[in-house]
């Protein structure tokens, strides 16, 4: 869809990255690191600076003692630790409970593994958690649960409770729980990011994912990091030597030093995204595309069932020449088609004057198929 935007020129209101970069200190420290001679391999954990300084955030933000030496992993993106947690721990034959709508690379991945993909939907308008289908999921070949909040593509963010049940049920059935957390401080409103490696009983089987590419919008940097009880760490790790070995050395001293001295970026990061989120919401309802509120994320969706297409697929194929506008399929994200056939996800991670023609041109436009 990024490659139609690019062809039709259309405004892309699909893909999730931001038209504006992260801080320029950070950029300044990159550069930094660059020139003076931080070009070679990077140990295959990471610097020690960079784990001894996402150490420091997980105390800061949730009062989590991580010993950087042996409990974090510095990955290529979210996306090689989703890999390598899961090419590290789960095994052919074993069944990973994931909630969907979903990442796509969790797909790709259970697959690799030769692991079993059991999908709990968050079923719409809602996109809450479904304890009782969870628990029904869940069997004796799980091996994990692939947790995502705050959740792409629907903006959910799981409460406290939800979390709970989470727990209870890991607990219960002895499982590991890969948490996808790259969104952890894009949340709206009065919501709250709750880490799972917080509740009770859970740091010592939770695998906590993240990244720095979201909240400080370097999403090309690629720069992620998995934390967690040794054991589960040492397992990315051991994949992680095959996939990339190391990960941008001059980007992670610059990484390091957005989180010791830019802590508060990210919150005002959250702060301009939801103002851009309600800019969004508001023209989507103007033009007959309403979506629900998200909680966190860079993502709203809309339901297009009411126009007429076949699917949402077809609807957004003809977006670009209706309206000038690109927007993201859901059910690409899905086992379940029927949940979501017709679901559409847009971005609010624009400029607003790029959201606004957006939606101009939205509501201009014959959307019927």
């Amino acid at each position: 869809m990024s490659a139609l935007a690019a062809r039709t020129g259309a405004i892309n209101l699909g893909q999730g990255f931001p038209d504006v970069d992260g801080p320029p200190s950070v950029v300044a420290a990159a550069v930094e690191a660059l020139r003076h001679g931080a070009n070679q391999y990077a140990p295959g954990t990471g610097i020690a600076g960079l784990r001894a300084a996402i150490s420091r955030h997980q105390q800061r933000h949730y009062g989590l003692e991580v010993d950087p030496d042996t409990q974090i992993v510095v990955t290529t993106g979210c996306t090689e630790g989703i890999a390598a947690a899961l090419l590290g721990l789960v095994n052919a034959g074993e069944e990973v409970v994931v909630l969907e709508p979903y990442y796509d690379s969790y797909a790709a991945m259970i697959e690799m593994c030769g692991a079993v993909r059991r999908p709990v939907t968050l079923q719409a308008p809602d996109y809450r958690l479904d304890i009782a289908a969870l628990r029904a999921a869940t069997g004796p070949r799980t091996r994990a649960l692939l947790l995502n909040t705050p959740h792409n593509p629907t903006g959910t963010v799981l409460t406290r409770a939800e979390l709970q049940a989470v727990a209870e049920l890991a607990i219960e059935h002895d499982l590991i729980v890969i948490t996808d957390e790259v969104y952890e401080h894009l949340v709206f409103d009065d919501h709250e990011h709750v880490p799972l490696a917080t509740l009770p009983g859970m740091w010592e089987r939770t695998l906590t994912l993240s990244s720095a590419g979201k909240s400080y919008s370097f999403t090309g940097w690629k720069i992620g990091w998995a934390s967690g009880p040794a054991p589960l760490v040492q397992a990315v790790l051991a994949a992680k030597q095959w996939l990339t070995f190391t990960s941008g050395s001059p980007l992670q001293p610059a990484i390091a030093y957005a989180l010791d001295h830019e802590p508060h970026w990210p919150m005002e990061l959250a702060r301009t995204l939801q103002s851009r989120r309600d800019l969004l919401v508001a023209g989507l309802a103007q033009a007959g595309l309403p979506a629900r509120v998200p909680e966190g994320t860079y993502f709203a969706t809309t339901d297009v069932s009411h126009l007429g297409w076949a699917d949402g697929k077809s609807f957004c194929l003809a977006l670009p020449e209706r309206a000038g506008v690109v927007a993201i399929p859901n059910q690409a994200f899905y086992d379940d088609q029927d949940a979501g056939r017709h679901l559409i996800r847009w971005a609010f991670c624009k400029e607003p004057d790029l959201i606004a023609e957006g939606v101009r041109r939205l509501a201009a436009a014959d959307l019927g198929a």
